[in-house]
């Protein structure tokens, strides 16, 4: 169960902190030189799947003075535990070996997985933990339904595609919506059985679709895994997601912005919330690390330093000089003039 003592854990629950605590998605990766080097000539499933080496890249954004950490792995890695296996193809991004295409290929994936097939994440949870020892929370994460189900049909964010798909083959998407939504809570669950202190459920390409899209297609969804995982802080990332008042409802404890928010009216609009972010990513890729530090301190000016979590609008982009990534957890530690 999650540590009381850990600044992030009470910010989430919407505890009174002494400043809000500071982390990014992406934040062990391939901007990071370090991620690099430890990487080596690895693919990206050989390297999330060796427990020593993805413990040691989960890990390394501790010497930033980040207040969180998030273990190294991807949303795809539930679909090959319940057996689909993915490849991760430069430019393409994560494509199934067999695309589902029909309601047998739904059956064949495992609703509930063994947990042996997905041990390599519990080890890595376990290590990380160990080798964190209560220093820092560590944050678990899964990709929602309908997210993961446009990696399942290979669609990914064609959204177009994936529309025709669901128009095409309506029977087979609820299918895969419901058995990933079965998946992600059993996924999800034993991880924070096994000590995982917060989780996010990340829904990247929802945020594209029609409000009576993301009705039906992501909400019910997002509700039913939040009220079935709720033993520790839940947070919600769905990118630049313009259904502000439909995550608002969806359960989580934290809901993390996008830049087209409006971090100090979102406060306002719905108080008993905690939110998260929302420093532009592609500022900390271009800006220089002075105009970097004025975004993020401008951005915990807007939390309100009550209630808030520091973060992106999205993960740190592969372009992000280390020095920018620095100045980002500098300022969002720096303290403020009261």
């Amino acid at each position: 169960m999650a540590s009381p003592s850990h600044l992030l854990v009470r910010a989430a629950r919407g505890e009174k902190v002494e400043r809000p605590p500071v982390w990014a998605m992406r934040q062990a990766g391939r901007w990071d030189p370090e991620f690099n080097r430890l990487r080596g000539g690895l693919s990206f499933y050989e390297f999330s799947e060796n427990v020593e080496l993805a413990a040691q890249a989960s890990l390394l954004p501790r010497r930033f003075g980040v207040d969180a950490i998030i273990l190294f792995y991807d949303i795809t890695t539930l679909t090959v535990a319940m057996g689909l296996p993915f490849v991760l193809r430069p430019g393409q991004g994560p494509v199934p070996d067999h695309p589902v295409r029909t309601l047998a290929d739904v059956e064949h994936l495992d609703a509930e997985p063994d947990t042996k097939s997905f041990n390599h994440v519990r080890e890595l949870l376990r290590q990380v933990r160990s080798e964190l020892r209560g220093e820092l929370p560590v944050i678990i994460f899964a990709g929602a339904p309908f997210t993961l189900a446009t990696y399942c049909i290979g669609t990914g964010k064609g959204i177009s595609a994936t529309r025709r798909f669901i128009v095409e083959q309506p029977r087979v998407w609820q299918a895969l919506l419901d058995r990933l939504t079965t998946a992600t809570i059993h996924f999800l669950g034993t991880l924070v059985q096994d000590g995982a202190d917060a989780y996010q459920l990340f829904d990247s390409w929802a945020g594209m679709l029609e409000a009576n899209e993301y009705r039906s297609w992501t909400q019910p969804r997002h509700e039913t895994i939040f009220a079935a995982v709720r033993q520790v802080p839940r947070i919600l990332f769905v990118k630049e997601c313009p259904y502000l008042e439909l995550m608002a409802r969806s359960g989580a404890d934290v809901v993390s912005l996008g830049k087209r928010h409006d971090l100090a009216a979102a406060r306002r609009e719905f108080p008993h919330l905690v939110f998260q972010g929302n420093v532009d990513e592609e500022l900390l890729r271009t800006g220089t690390s002075e105009q970097v530090t004025e975004a993020t301190l401008r951005c915990v000016e807007a939390g309100g330093r009550q209630r808030h979590i520091v973060n992106l609008n999205h993960g740190v982009d592969r372009g992000t000089p280390v020095a920018n990534f620095e100045a980002y957890v500098s300022a969002a530690k720096a303290e403020l003039p009261a």
